[in-house]
Formats: C-alpha cells, structure tokens, sequence
C-alpha cells in the first residue's frame, strides 16, 4: 500500500506545529509528509515589531527549519508556492511541482490595503524578517540624513504608522524605547521626532476593555507617541500622507518619510489566485478545518476563516489561534487517513497581551487584568512556551526571552 503524500504548505506558526504534530500522531510509515517553505527559516512573527523598531536584533527572531523539524520524518523543499491546483491535487513550485493526497495550506498573510492610493508603492508593512529589516535600515537612514545633510528636512524624523491594533500600538510602543536611543547617536532633539499613530476607531486595540486600553494610550502619549483616531489614511506620497476625518471629511496633510502599514491583513494571495472561493482573501473553512470545497484540503491560520460558532463570527488572525488549530488539524488528518471521523476544533480563549514596549505591557488572563511589568513578564512566557512547545528546552535557550527577570 503507498504511502498517503500529505504536502504543508508554509513554516509559520500552524505550518510548523502541524509538522511537528503529525510527526508525533502518525508512524513513521504511515504518511510521506513534506514541508514547503520560501527560505530555509522559521521565525516569529509576533517578534517582527521589535526588530522592525531595532529593539531586537531579527537574528533572534528565527531559527533554521533543519534544526527544528525532525528531517528524517518530514522531507524540507525550499521553494517558493506559485499556485495549488486542487482538482489536480497538485502544487506548482518556482521549480518544480509537487503530487499530494492531503494538503494543509498555511502560507500566512499578506497586508490588506483596502484600495488606499499609495499604500503599496511609499508604505512599509510589518510582514516578514527582509520587511522589518527594511523598515530598522530605512529609519536609521532618516536619522543619519537628518544629522550630516545640510538641510534639516523634518519629514526624516516623521514616523507614521497606520492602524491601531496590536500591531500597530506594539510596534510604536517599539519605537517610543527606540528613538531616544537614536537621537542621542545622533545628537537629534527627541522634540523634533514624531511617532504618531492613525487609527479610524475612536480608541486603539479594539477587543480589549476601554481600562486597558485607556493605560495603553496614556503609557504611550507619556513617551511621546502622537493618537489621531477616529482618522483615515487617504493617500500615500513619497513624503506626505494624507489623512482625513472619518466622521466629517476634514483632511490633513503630514509631511513623513517613514510610513508603516498595520492596518489589516488578508489571506496569502497565492490562495485566490489558486481558484479557490474567498471571502476576504481567506478560504472558508468547515469546523474540522477542511476546505468547504475539498475534503482533502486543510487550511489553518490567516488563510483559513473559520466562524465561531457560538457568535457566528470569525476567529481573528493570531498566532495562538493558528497554534491551536495545528494540533485539532495534525488529529483530524490522521482521522481521514485512518477512515475515522473528524472533530470540530474547540478553541481556548489562553489570555491575550499586548506589548508597550520593554517592561510594559497590558493583558487579560479569564477575568484578570494586566498591567505594567506583570503583563510584560507573561508576554515573554508566552513567547517562551512556544518555543518549548516547537523545539523543546534546546530551543528555548538558545532563542528564548526567559531572562526577563534579570
């Protein structure tokens, strides 16, 4: 009897676990599993806002996928994804093409820039190490400019960034420990440097309970982080934004050349360009996490939406939600190999934290609200139970924030 071919199709968060899962549920002769992954790390995406201010070198925030995954179970092809054929069962590759049985689609976000002019061509987004790595060298560059060019262009030392949500305020409050940091390197006025951040709502980090993000707001004024909300981003120039009044049509033009999208994220394009039917830019997905068009497709995290089925609403896009679904996908495709039936995925609500920078942050565990140096220290053990969960205690030294206490 072959072999079933069960093909995953990227290395973030639930592409990772769901390897790693399936290693574990399946023999070793029960499947031929391959990972398929544009470069040959893995990193975190929920780290990239560091490493974008330059809070965090972006070496941290990734590991080999060789050194991760159990190699003699799992077959690595680097390579990048141009299109799935699901009626063919089929993946087209850069170079090459890959046959599946079971496919588990995991290929993360791209932003979503909801039509706005400019957007694409003068903003950056927090989407990847060589995006963030880009945003740390751009801002630098401005500083650097700012300080040896003989004419002072404030423009260098706007920092726009758009969208409010945790993202967004976690990336400025990135910023706000950066820039002093800048400054004084190269002997700036920390007055003439702008952090300001434009979000339609009337508060940030919707979700959270208006106490939280109340603190959140005030922590980050008192560093200097400029709130427009209730704002839209009209349009991008290559040193200007427009931005314009939601309720009254009220406009305003901001001389910037640093612009950070954050606003919104959308299912890797691969996906509708594949045929699929998304809503979005995401593939429907039934409750045990199987294309609602095909029994042998899986899709996890920001590719996948699936509903709620308490509030009929969609689960958002986050890394514990995508870790999670791993683990129901990993059983649930050892149910169909073996003829068995699926389960529905159950999902956890674990607490939620939002970083403001180092030492502080705001969170919610159940009922409890978090503030200050307590919500940071749970930020890094979140963020170190996942590494132990992926790689085990090795991992967990060698890339974990464990040391937080010191």
């Amino acid at each position: 009897m072959n072999q079933p071919r069960i093909v995953i199709l990227g290395a973030g968060y639930g592409g990772m676990m769901t390897a790693q899962q399936l290693t574990k549920q399946l023999r070793a002769d029960a499947a031929h599993i391959t990972l398929v992954n544009k470069h040959n790390y893995h990193y975190q995406t929920t780290w990239l806002h560091e490493a974008a201010a330059g809070t965090l070198h972006h070496d941290r925030t990734r590991m080999l996928i060789r050194n991760v995954i159990n190699t003699n179970r799992i077959e690595f092809v680097q390579d990048i994804v141009k299109e799935i054929q699901p009626k063919d069962n089929k993946v087209i590759l850069e170079n090459g093409t890959l046959d599946y049985d079971y496919i588990v689609i995991a290929l993360g976000f791209d932003p979503a820039t909801f039509g706005i002019k400019g957007i694409e061509d003068y903003a950056f987004s927090i989407q990847s190490i060589d995006t963030v790595r880009k945003i740390r060298e751009h801002i630098e560059y401005q500083f650097a400019s700012y300080h040896y060019g003989n004419e002072h262009d404030d423009a260098r030392l706007n920092i726009i960034v758009g969208g409010g949500g945790f993202t967004g305020v976690e990336f400025v409050g990135e910023l706000a420990q950066r820039v002093p940091e800048l400054c004084q390197e190269y002997d700036i006025d920390r007055d003439k440097v702008r952090v300001i951040n434009i979000e339609g709502s009337t508060t940030i980090l919707a979700g959270f309970e208006d106490e939280l993000a109340s603190y959140a707001k005030q922590r980050l004024e008192s560093k200097g982080v400029e709130f427009k909300l209730g704002y839209l981003i009209k349009e991008v120039k290559s040193n200007d934004v427009i931005v314009e009044k939601k309720d009254g049509g009220e406009s305003e033009e901001i001389h910037a050349r640093t612009v950070v999208w954050t606003g919104g994220v959308r299912g890797n394009t691969v996906v509708a360009e594949s045929g699929f039917e998304v809503d979005r830019g995401k593939i429907p997905v039934r409750q045990d996490l199987r294309s609602q068009e095909y029994d042998n497709v899986f899709v996890i995290g920001d590719c996948a939406l699936l509903t709620n089925p308490e509030n009929d609403q969609p689960y958002p896009p986050t890394a514990q939600i995508a870790i999670q679904q791993s683990y129901a996908l990993a059983a649930n495709l050892k149910a169909v190999i073996q003829g068995q039936e699926t389960e529905p995925f159950d999902y956890h609500e674990k607490g939620t934290v939002a970083s403001l920078g180092e030492g502080d942050a705001i969170g919610k565990v159940g009922n409890t609200l978090l503030k200050g140096f307590t919500a940071s220290a749970l930020k890094k053990i979140i963020d170190d139970r996942y590494l132990l969960l992926l790689g085990g205690p090795s991992l967990l030294l060698k890339k974990g924030k464990f040391n937080f206490l010191q």
